[in-house]
């Protein structure tokens, strides 16, 4: 039983089903799409609501047989979901926010995406900063609950 290959997947938590998104990428490796798609649910409905997207790598075997491990959401689809807007700007401008997330809510994002397994080394702090520049990349500012006044993402992540 050797690995033949590992196959990076994005499936909505609880919802995965045989269909022709998961069969082009299983389908070449012999993988039981049906197999896949139970487990699957069975694992991810415990540990996440539905219909969420989330990052999967499944490593398949000679023997058809696989494994797989469940990652924590994209940091956008996290980003847009704290900032309560369902679909980011066509075009960022730095000068006008298209919404806003809190200091706790960065927080939050940084601790569930220090937990996946290729995070786990890093500190807490260099994880909320990355979710940071992801805000901002996608037009959404980082800002205390009833601040007024418009200060920079540098100065607010320094006050964390």
């Amino acid at each position: 039983m050797s690995l033949v290959r590992a196959v990076r997947l994005r499936v909505p938590a609880a919802a995965a089903k045989p269909g022709p998104a998961i069969g082009q990428a299983l389908g070449p490796l012999g993988v039981n799409m049906a197999q896949f798609c139970k487990e699957f649910n069975e694992k991810s409905e415990s540990l996440y609501e539905r219909d969420t997207p989330l990052r999967v790598e499944l490593r398949a075997m000679s023997d058809r047989s696989f494994t797989f491990s469940i990652r924590s959401p994209p940091t956008a689809w996290l980003v847009k979901r704290a900032a309560g807007v369902d679909k980011g700007p066509t075009a960022p401008s730095p000068e006008v926010a298209s919404g806003y997330i809190t200091p706790e809510a960065v927080y939050e994002i940084a601790k569930m995406k220090q937990a996946d397994d290729n995070r786990w080394h890093l500190p807490l702090e260099g994880v909320a900063r990355s979710v940071i520049g992801t805000a901002r990349s996608m037009g959404i500012r980082v800002r205390e609950e009833g601040d007024e006044d418009e200060g920079t993402e540098e100065e607010e992540a320094e006050e964390e």
